[in-house]
């Protein structure tokens, strides 16, 4: 089992510079095999196929980031209302650097996204999971009233969407990002204060 592991790392290492340097589309099976030394007809015992290799790739950052994200989310010594701005700002933050850094890592995501849209709510679906932790623990300490913790955090990832592919959306620099992204997440904080409830509802205007 060791070594079938240590041949699937191999490959997914191999892939990976690869996928990062000509891209997910213009790099083959045939060609990761030769990288790896191996035949094609190998290759296809540890992937059926390309797709199969970039979802293992991307499993494997998305659990490194999400063990980050866990624990920006559990840091001692900030409330959990800090704690909920810090989290969102490192997605920001992360999701910059990474697109920054490099390029090619969007166009594997897209295609995953594509191709296994599953694989992406998959993602989304444990980052909530943070999310909501973090909101429970707000409520415990009184500084949120939040009546579905699950929808909720499905309403803050949408609302914060533009700043998980931060290059999809805009050219704007990461200091510009990280300012909008303060306005955005103290409306999120603030419709969250338990205060909220006493406050007079915005009334609604109709079209005319």
């Amino acid at each position: 089992m060791a070594e079938k592991d240590d041949v699937r790392n191999q490959i997914i290492g191999a892939a990976r510079k690869r996928f990062s340097h000509f891209g997910y589309a213009k790099t083959t099976m045939a060609e990761v095999a030769a990288d790896c030394s191996m035949s094609p007809g190998n290759l296809y015992r540890f992937f059926p196929g390309k797709l199969d290799i970039a979802e293992a790739i991307v499993t494997t950052d998305v659990q490194a980031y999400q063990a980050d994200l866990r624990r920006v989310a559990t840091a001692p010594n900030r409330s959990p209302r800090e704690r909920l701005h810090d989290v969102l700002l490192k997605e920001l933050q992360q999701a910059y650097t990474r697109l920054q850094n490099d390029p090619r890592a969007y166009e594997m995501a897209s295609v995953i996204s594509n191709e296994r849209p599953e694989f992406a709510q998959w993602i989304l679906a444990n980052e909530r999971k943070i999310l909501v932790e973090v909101l429970e623990d707000a409520e415990r300490h009184g500084e949120f009233v939040v009546a579905n913790k699950e929808l909720t955090a499905e309403v803050i990832q949408s609302a914060t969407l533009k700043f998980r592919y931060p290059q999809m959306w805009s050219k704007m620099t990461l200091p510009a990002l990280e300012r909008e992204l303060e306005g955005v997440l103290n409306l999120i904080i603030d419709g969250l204060r338990p205060d909220r409830a006493t406050r007079p509802a915005v009334p609604h205007v109709s079209a005319a």
